[in-house]
């Protein structure tokens, strides 16, 4: 006869993912984080993570959809042109942003140095110019901007990059909908749960907004 103890389930020994991990959602970046690292990166002559820090910044992509960005995509005909769109690899959408000065300065200079050509990944990987950076890798590289300005790593990572530009947006003008489009969401519902806004306030606004 089985011995009931061997019916039990056992519990797994299989370490936890998220051990010793702080999970929730990471947190923007403040202005003077966004200068100090930017400064870091131009003195260390770190030509390509500038360029991708700066454009971390300005598209509020997901850091997949960084990553698989190509040359022709941020500077079509050799220039780092100021909007451009990309389809998004989570929902299949297209999204929009925008390249300000200095971003495309950092990419012209990175595009140079690197003589990246049209139909190479703009970042591309270890393993050659056929293949990107993983999302791995550039969760290192963040880890490591994060760091070399006195920052917790374990506090923010990836996605503190894609809100940043966002949260401002939001705390400047309170307009949801804008917020909600720059970051490619098909509901306002998923921007309002994004940026952690209160509900009631995010409704105050919402009425305010015409669409």
């Amino acid at each position: 006869m089985r011995d009931p103890i061997d019916a039990i389930p056992q519990a797994s020994s299989r370490e936890p993912w998220n051990k010793g991990k702080l999970i929730g959602a990471k947190p923007p970046l403040r202005p003077k984080h966004v200068r100090s690292i930017r400064t870091k990166l131009q003195i260390a002559g770190r030509t390509r993570d500038l360029a991708m820090f700066n454009l971390a910044i300005d598209s509020k992509l997901r850091g997949c959809d960084v990553v698989s960005l190509r040359v022709e995509d941020v500077a079509p005909h050799g220039h780092a042109i100021d909007r451009a769109s990309v389809r998004q690899r989570k929902t299949g959408q297209p999204v929009r942003f925008e390249i300000t000065e200095q971003t495309r300065e950092a990419i012209d200079n990175y595009i140079d140095a690197a003589r990246k050509k049209p139909g190479e990944y703009l970042f591309g990987g270890h393993r050659g110019r056929d293949r990107p950076i993983t999302t791995r890798q550039y969760a290192r590289l963040v880890c490591q901007w994060i760091a070399s300005i006195g920052l917790d790593p374990s506090f923010f990572g990836t996605h503190s990059l894609r809100r940043t530009k966002a949260t401002l947006i939001y705390r400047r003008t309170g307009n949801l909908r804008a917020v909600q489009l720059l970051l490619g969401h098909k509901k306002i519902e998923s921007t309002v749960r994004y940026l952690g806004i209160e509900v009631d306030d995010a409704l105050a606004i919402a009425e305010q907004v015409d669409v």
